[in-house]
């Protein structure tokens, strides 16, 4: 794969999850803000339990893209140095079928 499309790829998917963590962001804050005027017991408040899953669920998803963020991040390191493509493990090939499936892949099937 040349490494111009790669880093169009990378950069593409960036920005697809920088505004999902954005969306997100935004989701989590107005969900505590809503919750923050309440005196709710989320122990006791039949509303308490949905609200409280829902914070949680949107903080994992958050957590998820920061670390999709990062990973785009460590697969543009490895392009620019030289190394995408070349398994972090055991230093083979990484079959393009797994980078096309997977651009941020750091390893190669075997080794995943």
């Amino acid at each position: 794969m040349d490494p111009i499309e790669v880093l169009a790829r990378l950069r593409d998917e960036r920005a697809d999850a920088t505004r999902l963590l954005a969306s997100l962001t935004r989701d989590f804050t107005g969900i505590v803000e809503a919750s923050a005027d309440s005196n709710a017991d989320d122990e006791h408040d039949p509303e308490g339990a949905t609200i409280a899953f829902e914070r949680s669920q949107v903080s994992t998803m958050i957590e998820q893209a920061r670390d999709r963020l990062d990973q785009i991040d460590a697969a543009v390191r490895r392009v620019e140095d030289g190394t995408y493509g070349t398994c972090a493990s055991c230093g083979r090939p990484i079959a393009p079928a797994r980078l096309d499936a997977r651009p941020v892949a750091g390893t190669c099937i075997a080794c995943a």
